[in-house]
This record gives structure tokens, C-alpha cells and sequence, in this order.
């Protein structure tokens, strides 16, 4: 029988440990997933913290998952490399079953701070995301996977991802990180049905599910739509466990299940429990939906042959100031309006981003992501 770690996404939080320590202490959280670099700030991390972490890395039950790497950034910055020579130094401390990274860029100062936003799926952008992908994995050592995008500017995106992120991860035989709430965002926002979206996914790729919650937001359009938004500050929607049910049994190289909610999300004792709720009935899901994978995993999801990364990073100078031009009118916008207006006065008109096709509800609701989250997490 498979085997599927039930987990938490587990930082040094107060409210998400004091949410998860009857957990810990019923021994029912399998691994844990650390957001090693939300940490790369601090000069010293508590001893019984490293102890929590150093627990799970020697039993193998350790992964890292990075937030501030900014995978498609056009220009190599010198923050990149030295978030790398961390990961290095983390790697040599704890044992990583794998690291992960988010796909997209970071809008923000200098690409490090901010929430990911989507980018052109080009042939330019593949060589810059394998580019990038080398140096992580020459830096951990272990196998590196991609998180789903929540957020898409239009319908073809949505229709292109899971194509584009299996190529990128092919040449380092990495795998994905399934975030099923993620597609349900896309599902709502984009009016598509999960047998549809999950078919254009290489599920054989999936080594680890995330499942979260999210909120609602009225945009302030013609049509009052309401947008799903990636917010991780509310419980599992029931939709969201019955997508988790139907595809664990299609991952037949899944091995990791973990729930995700922000510390901030937690802050009482009634958000604590129903979070305990949500994980101990993930777990049902994980131990039932198992039972259909008898075979062992056939992928590792560690390289064919050794990664060495060309000396000189790749860039693609024209993107990154495309970059820098959709980062500025995002941040500082008066509404979706406005940054069309913006968008169509700048190098972006006419080009491989296609603004002028985007959905006028996600224009707004990057306008809000960027804003909420320009100044970091």
C-alpha cells in the first residue's frame, strides 16, 4: 500500500503551533512543510523550534516550501543568490525530502516582496524558469517541485498552465505541488468544471496536495461578479475536500497531503479547533483515498543526471522591465480602469502579455494582491 503523509504547513507562528500542538501531541501530523525562507530575516531561530524541525528532518517527513525566490524574475538580483547560498546552508543542516517554489514572479520592491502573479507562458519564459530551476536544485540536492498559480489573468492561461509547469519541472524531473484550492479558485473565477481543469494537469507529476481556504470578493464591476481569492485565512471549503477525494486516487506518485492557513487566521480558540476539524478530516480522506494506490511510487522526482547551472544566469532584460512597469501599475492603480488606461500606454500593449485580453475582475483583483502584500508578508 502507498503511502500519503497527512501535514501542516507549520512556521514559526504561535497561533498556527498553538492551533496544531494537540495534533503534534496525538502524534497525527505525519510532516510538516516549513516556509524555510520567511525565516531568512531573523538572526537566531529558537532552539525548540530547530528541535521541532530537526524531529521531522530525521525521520525524512521535512519539506521546504520557498515564498520569496521570485522563480521568473527577468533580472538576476543579487537577492536571488543569496537566497540560494541559504538554502545551501539550510540543506546541510536539515534533511529536505524535497523543496518547492511558487510559479510566477513576486511583484514588490526588487521582486522579494509581494504576492506571485502569472507570466507570459512563452519559450523565453520556459528557458528562464529551467535556468532558475538548475540553481535550486544544484543548491538542495534533493527533489524540487512548482505550486499550481491560483491566480490567472484570463481563460487561456488557465488552459495553458498545467501543460507549461510539466515541461518547466521535465528537465530536472521535478514534480508538482497540486494546490486544490488553487483550481477551485479558477474553476469559479473562469466558469470551468473540475473533470475539465484537472484533465489538463500531469497528474503522474503530483508528489504533494495542498488544500487551504480562501474568501470571497465582490469586484466592482458591471456584473458584480464575485472572485475567489487564494487568502488562506478561512476554513476547507467542502468543495475542496471532495476535489481532494476524487483526485488522491489519480496521483499515483503523491506523497504528501498538507493544510495550509495563515497565523493570522487562527487567533482564537473556535478558528483553532475548526482548523484541527479540517486537518483530522483530511487525514479520513488521505487514509481512504490511499488505499487506492497499491503500488508503490515509480517516480523519485530526482534528477536523470547531475544539474550543473551555466555560470552566468540567464536574463531576459526586456521582460524585467515589463516586470517593472505591471509591478508599478498594479501597486499604485486607483482601480481596474485605471490600470487598463496604464496598461495600454506601456510596453506591455502589444506584446507576448496579452493585457488586452485580460478579465477585467482579475486586473482587479491583481490590483489587490499587489497592494495588500507589496510590502511582504
Amino acid at each position: 500500500m502507498s503511502t500519503i503523509f497527512s501535514s501542516v504547513a507549520c512556521n514559526l507562528d504561535t497561533n498556527i503551533l498553538l492551533a496544531s500542538l494537540p495534533l503534534f501531541e496525538r502524534e497525527q501530523i505525519e510532516a510538516i512543510e516549513w516556509s524555510f525562507d520567511t525565516l531568512f530575516k531573523n538572526d537566531e531561530v529558537p532552539d525548540w523550534f530547530s528541535d521541532l524541525i530537526l524531529e521531522f528532518s530525521s525521520q525524512n517527513r521535512l519539506i521546504g516550501h520557498g515564498v520569496y525566490f521570485s522563480l521568473f524574475s527577468g533580472k538576476w538580483m543579487s537577492e536571488q543568490q543569496d537566497w540560494l547560498k541559504k538554502l545551501k546552508i539550510l540543506g546541510e543542516r536539515f534533511q529536505f525530502d524535497h523543496i518547492t517554489e511558487h510559479f510566477g514572479f513576486m511583484t514588490g520592491a526588487n521582486f522579494h516582496k509581494g504576492a506571485p502573479i502569472s507570466i507570459p507562458l512563452t519559450a523565453s519564459t520556459m528557458s528562464l524558469g529551467v535556468d532558475r530551476l538548475h540553481r535550486i536544485q544544484d543548491a538542495c540536492n534533493c527533489p524540487v517541485g512548482l505550486e499550481n498559480l491560483a491566480f490567472s489573468f484570463s481563460l487561456d492561461e488557465v488552459k495553458r498552465q498545467g501543460n507549461f509547469l510539466d515541461k518547466l519541472v521535465e528537465s530536472i524531473n521535478g514534480f508538482i505541488i497540486l494546490d486544490l484550492h488553487n483550481l477551485y479558485c479558477q474553476i469559479h473565477n473562469f466558469d470551468v468544471d473540475y473533470d475539465y481543469i484537472i484533465d489538463l494537469y500531469p497528474l503522474e507529476r503530483v508528489r504533494e496536495i495542498h488544500i487551504s481556504g480562501g474568501s470571497w470578493d465582490i469586484q466592482l464591476t458591471r456584473t458584480g461578479k464575485k472572485v475567489r481569492r487564494d487568502t488562506h485565512d478561512d476554513a476547507v471549503p467542502e468543495e475542496v475536500f471532495q476535489i481532494l477525494s476524487a483526485v488522491i486516487p489519480r496521483c499515483t506518485n503523491l506523497k504528501f497531503v498538507v493544510l495550509e492557513q495563515l497565523g493570522t487566521a487562527l487567533d482564537s480558540e473556535v478558528k483553532r479547533t475548526r482548523f484541527r476539524s479540517d486537518f483530522e478530516r483530511m487525514d479520513a480522506i488521505v487514509k481512504q483515498s490511499g488505499l487506492a494506490l497499491s503500488n508503490s511510487p515509480v517516480n523519485n522526482f530526482k534528477p536523470h543526471h547531475k544539474i550543473t547551472p551555466h555560470l552566468i544566469p540567464l536574463e531576459d532584460l526586456s521582460l524585467y522591465n515589463q516586470q517593472l512597469q505591471l509591478s508599478t501599475i498594479l501597486e499604485t492603480a486607483v482601480d481596474q480602469q485605471h490600470a487598463r488606461h496604464l496598461l495600454l500606454n506601456s510596453d506591455l500593449r502589444d506584446s507576448v502579455w496579452e493585457v488586452e485580453k485580460w478579465d477585467p475582475c482579475m486586473l482587479q483583483t491583481a490590483i489587490a494582491i499587489a497592494q495588500k502584500w507589496k510590502d511582504g508578508f
